[in-house]
């Protein structure tokens, strides 16, 4: 027994030896990869600062030179006046802009009404007293205020898709109308609308929101749509990322709100304000329960904002770092350049996918939460409900 105990014990003490023995090494690999990270990162950073700026001795001024990569990224992400594709050197040797202007549209208490084209602003122009400053519409009197309610990219994107999920839906009703995929199969865009409505309705409507699915079935369909269509449109160069802007997903996630709350009943407000559990629980639940009311919109609409938006962001750098290491060095530039195209084009074929992710998710947490709302009803029945948490 003395014998069985004292091999255990060496045996205990000899694993001990080999795990800490392990945990040093990995303590050491992990300090040195982190003074390998802090070394990389100290370079980039001196690097880069030679090139963006470098200090002039005789005005002792820093001037600005080279590729801005950070204006490149946020005058993607943000909103504009005019849809910009790219910036090129003309014969004449100076810098072109292929670009679509848009109606922008002003108002201001003293003066009232202008309306003019956005490249009127080019070059720096001042245009019917007003300037654009970092994007934004400000009047040359500091003393005068201007309502800027202008057609952006945005705002005309959004029109747009909006005006091709119409014509589609409309193209698609037709056909059916016409007994096209009725008594035969559905063909073409036909098809493929089909697949998406079963799916959204098996998949989305019925096991959430139970008998009454049908009355919902239009919001459904027209968010995912419309999310689907206006994240497609922000994949093409020089268009706007409508739905990575907070501004979109915040009127989504409001929506949701005002369906969510006219979908509520008694047993909903029941549980929030007057919960089954002892009174000393109610002071803790009842804020608990009545925060997580909004908490649910927020929800969407970070969720939404987020993904979309960090995708893009990704894009651009991969893409930015071409010319980044290009102002260094031509050689690097062009090397990198198969690395950074390569990079890029598996993220753009990931945000295709992210986009049909992001519509169904936004779509089924909706639904979700409607059904949560709905739930206790007596006409609510769900036989293959499945747990909010699990999604």
């Amino acid at each position: 027994m003395t014998k069985k105990l004292y091999s255990y014990s060496f045996h205990i003490l000899e694993q001990t030896t080999y795990l800490c023995a392990k945990f040093r090494r990995s303590m050491r690999f992990n300090r040195m990869k982190s003074l390998l990270v802090a070394a990389f990162g100290l370079i980039m950073l001196s690097l880069s600062s030679g090139v963006f700026a470098q200090e002039n001795k005789e005005t002792g001024k820093e001037q600005k030179k080279g590729f801005d990569a950070n204006e490149v990224i946020f005058g993607h992400v943000k909103d504009a006046h005019e849809f910009h594709f790219l910036t090129y050197k003309g014969s004449d040797g100076e810098e072109h802009e292929a670009i679509i202007p848009l109606p922008v549209i002003l108002y201001s208490p003293q003066k009232g009404f202008s309306v003019f084209m956005s490249s009127a602003f080019h070059h720096g122009r001042v245009a019917d007293g007003y300037k654009l400053e970092e994007g934004k519409v400000v009047p040359t009197d500091p003393s005068a205020k201007v309502y800027d309610i202008s057609l952006t990219r945005n705002v005309v994107q959004m029109i747009i898709a909006l005006i091709l999920f119409v014509w589609l839906m409309l193209a698609v009703a037709k056909k059916y109308k016409k007994g096209h995929g009725v008594a035969s199969a559905p063909s073409g865009a036909q098809n493929a609308i089909e697949i998406v409505i079963d799916f959204i309705t098996e998949q989305v409507a019925k096991p959430y929101l139970g008998t009454r699915y049908v009355k919902y079935m239009p919001y459904l369909l027209t968010i995912f749509f419309f999310i689907l269509i206006n994240t497609f449109f922000g994949m093409i160069p020089g268009s706007a990322n409508v739905t990575g802007n907070i501004a979109f997903t915040m009127v989504l996630a409001l929506i949701a709100f005002v369906v969510i709350m006219f979908s509520t009943n008694k047993h909903y407000w029941g549980h929030i304000i007057n919960p089954d559990v002892p009174w000393w629980v109610k002071i803790i639940l009842i804020p608990v329960e009545i925060l997580g009311i909004f908490t649910k919109p927020f929800a969407l609409m970070i969720r939404l904002f987020a993904n979309m938006l960090a995708g893009h962001i990704i894009i651009i750098c991969l893409i930015s770092m071409i010319f980044i290491f290009g102002a260094l060095n031509k050689g690097i530039g062009w090397g990198f350049a198969p690395i950074s195209l390569a990079f890029s084009i598996f993220i753009y074929f990931i945000e295709i996918l992210v986009a049909f992710i992001q519509a169904f998710i936004f779509t089924n947490l909706t639904a979700v939460f409607i059904g949560q709302a709905m739930e206790g009803s007596h006409d609510f029945h769900n036989e293959e409900h499945i747990d909010p948490v699990m999604v």
